[in-house]
Formats: structure tokens, sequence, C-alpha cells
């Protein structure tokens, strides 16, 4: 399959997400995202949790707490 095969097929999906404000590359990080809420529901401290987790993905602590504060967003759908 081609990219441009695919990205018609999933156009519709995509435009939403788009005009929703989510940023497809996000998308690896749904793990980290869900270790996080599992971390801070057993109650971990955040600082703990985003060093923990910045360790383990290769990303660094500023770029967790930004993931974190974008996954937690209410999405944009009035835009759509």
């Amino acid at each position: 399959m081609k990219v441009i095969e695919l990205l018609k097929l999933n156009r519709d999906l995509l435009t939403f997400c788009r005009s929703a404000g989510i940023r497809l590359d996000d998308v690896r990080y749904i793990e980290l995202y869900n270790e996080y809420s599992r971390l801070l529901a057993e109650g971990e401290k955040i600082t703990y949790i985003v060093a923990t987790l910045a360790d383990k993905y290769g990303v660094c602590e500023r770029t967790v707490y930004g993931l974190i504060r974008r996954l937690k967003a209410e999405c944009n759908v009035l835009a759509v």
C-alpha cells in the first residue's frame, strides 16, 4: 500500500483529528500517558512519575510535562 492510499483511506479521520487540535505524532505516547495515569492513581508524586517516564521513554522531563498537559486537554471539537 502506498502512503497516498493510506491517507485517502483515512482522510476524514485525519482531518477531524487535525481540526480538533490533535497531533498525530502523539500516538506513540499513549502508553506513556497510561502509565502516568496509573502511577498517579497509585499515589506516586508527579515529579517521580515524570522522571521515571522520561528515563523509560528516552525523552526529557520537560517533554513529559508537555505531553501530559497536551494529552489530558479537552479536544477543540467546536472548531470542527
